[in-house]
This record gives C-alpha cells, structure tokens and sequence, in this order.
C-alpha cells in the first residue's frame, strides 16, 4: 500500500456514532499496521448549557489533517438535558453539531470531508407551491464552512448536489453489501432471472431497482402510489392505493427496495399485494431503517408470513431491540466506509469502490455453481 496520504487521517465521529466509527477506525489502523494503542480517531464534543445552548469542542490540533467527520442526523437515541429534561437529539440538532465541530476546527484543516449516511433534509429536495429548499441550504452551509467534499448514502434525490455544483458530492449506493447479505443470510436463494425479481415500491424507488435489475439481469416489476392530495397528514399527502405494474410474479421470490422505511405501512402493503399475487418469498432491501411507529407493524406482518426478511443497513442509529427481531439482518457497512476513507486519504479515485458491477458479477455466478446453473455472467 503506498505510504503518499493527502494529509494525516483523523475520523471524527459526531454524537452517537461513535461504535460505528470505532470499528471504521479498527479496519484503517488494521491496514496500515498501527499499534493497538494507536487510533485515527479524534475526540470532539459538543457540550450543552442547562438552556439547552450548545458549542463545539475539540481536543487536539487539525491543523494540516485530512478529517472525515461522520454525522447520523437520525439517532433519536442520543439526547440532551434543557431545563431539566431528557430531550432526544432531532435532526436539526444534529445538524447543528456538525456545523459546530467544523466551525471548532476553524479552518485550519487540510481537507474536511463529511460522511453523511443519510442525507439531512434530503426528503426536503424539491419546492411544492412555496416551501423551503432545506437540503440544497443545509449543502450550501457546508460548503460555505469549508467542506470539500460531501459522501452520502442512497440519497433521496440526488438531484440535490446541483446545489453545489462546483463541491465534490459522492452518492454511494450499497447494493453489493445487500446482496452479500442475503446470499449469506438466506443460502437456499436463487438468483437465476426464473426464480426472483426485482420490485420498486413506488416510481421514486424506481432508478435504484432498474440498477439492480440491470447488474442482475433480472425481471423488474413496481408500484405507483396513488395519493390524496388534498390532505396532508404527518407533512405528507397520505396514500389510498399501491397500483402493480409488472410481469407475473407467481411462485417466484421477490426483492422489494427502497432508501427508507419510515411507519412501514407503505413497504408492507406492497408485501401484502405481492403475497396476493403468488409471491413465494419476499425480502425488503432497505438503506435506513427509521421505524418511526416502531416494530408492531413489521412483527404482525412477519407472523402473518407476509414478508421473510428485512436488510437494513447500519449507517443509521436502530435501536437496541431491533438486531434480536428474527425478521431482521443488519448489513454493516464499517469496512466499506473504511474504505472510502482509507483511499480518499490517499487521494485515489472511488470510482471502482461505488461502481462494485465485478464483485456482484461474482456473486451471481457463486451462486449458481452453488445450484448447478449455468454462470450468468463471465469474468470478463
């Protein structure tokens, strides 16, 4: 591995972040051979007066230092004493806390990078009649503090990095670990194009399904959400049916994907209406599992049979109780976001590590020597 680093590593891992960045940070002095006692990591907090005010802290220099701060906007499970009370961290909250630890560093970093899984306001990325444009803003602010460059995980349209035209912005997509997942999770699945397809629960959902159904060569079938417009309940405008459009699905095993679970009762009554239909198994692939309403909805569902698996990632906060639901696999991603650190820091092209066609090329192909098919896809 070459030694030429763009500027000495340090991972700043934000509020409730910090098991994920611990093992980040074990895959990177693993790699480069530091001892046990060595880290990457650099410490910063951002302490809160009893008014619930708040500053950024840093415990050493980052003057010269490439720094990756990695910020879960999403983790309720974190909270602050204000007044007297326990109050959970909201997004804006942790958004703030970001702005302050680079604000903490004042400038005097060689290159800031923030790794940001889930984007802040993402779902806030386009103005309906007059409302605000937080997303582009919140990217915007950043930039304007200095950041360099801004990796993101299965944004909710990536459209936004328009807003920045001239700032690197990196959408990475997991669909490797997925699958990794769910051959290692469920060894009796069959990937050949006869046995599974590929579903987009609704046309938001439908570029990263037609990915995986293109890399796969599989049959791609999606709903379209018809919804009522004239009410807004929970700052949207709630849904009266999921429409299938697609091929015939019976008897075959289903992958439903999407970037979010939020209440899940969109997800599930997509599972239901595919279980109607002939689906043999259906598995969910999900970015961020919120699970905003809890897991009620998701046990029952999973009692009824109504859906097999659930793959979530572990870039944003769950908690603790959800790794013990038999319906669930956490598919981590430490090593992967090792690796982009590791190679940005270096300052080498990720080209290859967002663009992973060869690796699910292997897996297809393990896959069916594995049920004595014909190996859908040459090494070539």
């Amino acid at each position: 591995m070459s030694d030429s680093f763009y500027g000495e590593l340090s991972v700043i891992g934000m509020p409730g972040c910090e098991s994920f960045v611990k093992q980040v940070d074990f895959y990177l002095r693993e790699w480069r051979r530091h001892d046990d006692e060595s880290t990457f990591i650099t410490m910063a907090d951002c302490p809160r007066f009893g008014s619930g005010e708040a500053k950024g802290l840093l415990h050493e220099s980052m003057r010269g230092h490439d720094v990756y701060i990695y910020s879960d906007c999403f983790n309720y499970g974190v909270t602050y004493r204000m007044y007297g009370n326990e109050v959970p961290m909201s997004p804006d909250d942790h958004f703030q806390d970001l702005k302050r630890t680079i604000a903490a560093i004042g400038g005097k970093a060689r290159r800031i990078t923030v790794i940001m899984p889930m984007l802040y306001e993402g779902r806030q990325h386009k103005r309906t009649t007059r409302e605000s444009l937080d997303c582009a803003m919140a990217l915007q602010e950043l930039v304007n503090m200095g950041v360099s460059n801004i990796i993101t995980f299965d944004a909710h349209d990536p459209r936004v990095s328009n807003a920045i035209p001239l700032t690197g912005f990196d959408n990475v997509r997991p669909t490797y670990q997925m699958l990794k997942a769910l051959v290692r999770t469920i060894p009796d699945i069959s990937l050949n194009h006869d046995d599974i397809m590929i579903i987009a629960p609704d046309e938001g959902a439908m570029s990263r399904t037609m990915y995986y159904a293109s890399v796969m060569g599989l049959d791609l079938g999606m709903f379209y959400k018809r919804r009522n417009y004239t009410v807004v309940i929970d700052g949207k405008n709630p849904i009266e049916a999921h429409e299938y459009l697609g091929k015939d699905i019976r008897g075959k095993d289903v992958i439903v994907i999407d970037d979010m679970i939020a209440s899940g009762d969109s997800i599930i009554d997509v599972a239901k209406q595919l279980k109607e239909k002939g689906a043999k198994r259906i598995f969910f692939f999900v970015t961020f599992g919120l699970f905003t309403n809890g897991f009620d909805v998701f046990d029952k569902a999973y009692e009824e049979g109504i859906f097999t698996k659930c793959f979530c990632t572990n870039l944003t906060y769950h908690r603790p109780e959800l790794l013990k639901k038999e319906w669930y696999a956490d598919v981590n991603m430490c090593k992967y976001v090792a690796l982009l650190v590791d190679t940005l820091n270096q300052d080498k092209s990720i080209g290859t590590l967002l663009n992973p066609v060869r690796k699910i090329h292997g897996i297809l192909n393990n896959q069916a020597i594995k049920h004595d098919e014909a190996a859908p896809f040459s090494e070539e």
